[in-house]
């Protein structure tokens, strides 16, 4: 059975953190692609007060370890708490998921 592939999700600030973030997980192999969508506005909860930001929506496919994306991530990420969550790839186009397969090895 092939390794599966995961749709990561996180967010950031600024396009400049979230192209830094991506770089990085690029350059490591834990990602095969990041796909940076700008503009996203985020409307939570955090220490009792309720906020509204504008964010960039990072999407980053990958077939690493949870774990290790995770690690990387925590470890590069510009907020105290990342939101930080993975999907399964039920189906996709089957080159591309080999693709990052390979390239996430």
């Amino acid at each position: 059975m092939p390794t599966a592939v995961r749709l990561f999700l996180t967010t950031v600030a600024t396009p400049a953190q979230a192209r830094k973030l991506a770089r990085l997980l690029i350059a490591r192999r834990a990602a095969a692609c990041v796909s940076i969508l700008p503009g996203a506005e985020s409307h939570y909860c955090w220490k009792g007060r309720i906020l509204r930001e504008k964010e960039c929506l990072l999407l980053i496919k990958s077939s690493r370890n949870p774990a290790q994306v995770r690690a990387l991530i925590r470890d590069h990420h510009p907020y105290e708490l990342p939101e930080l969550i993975a999907l399964p790839i039920g189906w996709g186009e089957p080159g591309y998921l080999a693709w990052v397969r390979e390239t996430t090895r």
